[in-house]
């Protein structure tokens, strides 16, 4: 019979959020699958907890999975847990839950905090339909396509950002977005916990020269522009004309739309019957 792998999560930073629960899981499993065994151990020390640990993370998930998945076939229990917070959101975590739902494997969720729902709830923005964007592209150019992508999207948008990449982020959001109302967290449960309100352009200019510090998770006011309605033939009207001028379908379906909210795929289609 084969063991149970327990979801688990831990103190994002203020140790007073420990559940019962997870404490008991912790000392209960027989094997910890972390992100950072160092960060891990500095938790089990707090809580007295001696546990075998693996490390999981973006380097070596590859390799880990069968074996964690092969250990667990076995009989044995595992708690899986992240750096901090709920394992498995924006987290190779997920891909070992992947792994062990194939096999058949028992999973467990032992509920903690997380830093995604308690941004959420202090940022003031409506929170009743939102999209979880996780990391942007590295890559400037992927970057701006997500943003073009999701710009029309008219509910609330979160991201996690690290604290060196904000300024760039701001910029390319303001520049895609437009000047939005956002909502800045950054050390969520901490010391120096913080919530700044203010919009893209005002963020923009000054994190440029004053940075800020910390883990951040970035809220961004969904697109509240209720103009006129581009219809699909407009769209592949401007299209044709964007051909003529020298760009080829793809592209040009691209770039109307990124400007409309329209899907690429969609006006492609249309202006090509235009072209026949």
């Amino acid at each position: 019979m084969s063991g149970k792998l327990y979801v688990v999560g831990t103190p994002i930073g203020n140790l007073g959020d420990m559940s019962e629960r997870m404490v008991q899981t912790l000392s209960d499993v027989d094997f910890i699958v972390a992100e950072d065994t160092r960060v891990t151990s500095k938790l089990l020390s707090v809580l007295g907890i001696k546990k075998p640990m693996i490390s999981y993370n973006g380097y070596n998930k590859d390799g880990r999975g069968s074996q964690i998945a092969d250990r667990l076939m076995s009989g044995e229990s595992c708690a899986v847990v992240s750096d901090a917070g709920m394992p498995c959101i924006s987290d190779p975590g997920t891909e070992l839950v992947s792994l062990c739902t194939e096999l058949g494997i028992d999973i467990v969720s032992v509920p903690g905090p997380s830093a995604l729902t308690a941004a959420l709830s202090v940022s003031g923005m409506f929170t009743g339909r939102f999209a979880f964007e996780g990391f942007l592209p590295v890559n400037r150019k992927n970057k701006l396509a997500r943003l073009s992508e999701i710009k029309s999207f008219e509910h609330t948008l979160v991201f996690y950002e690290a604290p060196h990449k904000l300024p760039g982020t701001l910029l390319d959001m303001l520049e895609i977005l437009g000047d939005r109302r956002i909502c800045i967290v950054r050390e969520i449960t901490k010391i120096y916990e913080e919530e700044i309100h203010t919009t893209l352009g005002e963020a923009a200019a000054r994190y440029a020269e004053e940075p800020l510090k910390g883990e951040i998770v970035l809220i961004v006011e969904g697109n509240t522009d209720t103009g006129p309605q581009v219809s699909l033939s407009d769209a592949a009207q401007t299209a044709a004309k964007l051909i003529e001028q020298g760009l080829s379908a793809s592209e040009a379906a691209k770039r109307v739309a990124a400007d409309t909210g329209l899907k690429k795929g969609d006006i492609y289609r249309t202006v090509m019957k235009l072209t026949e």
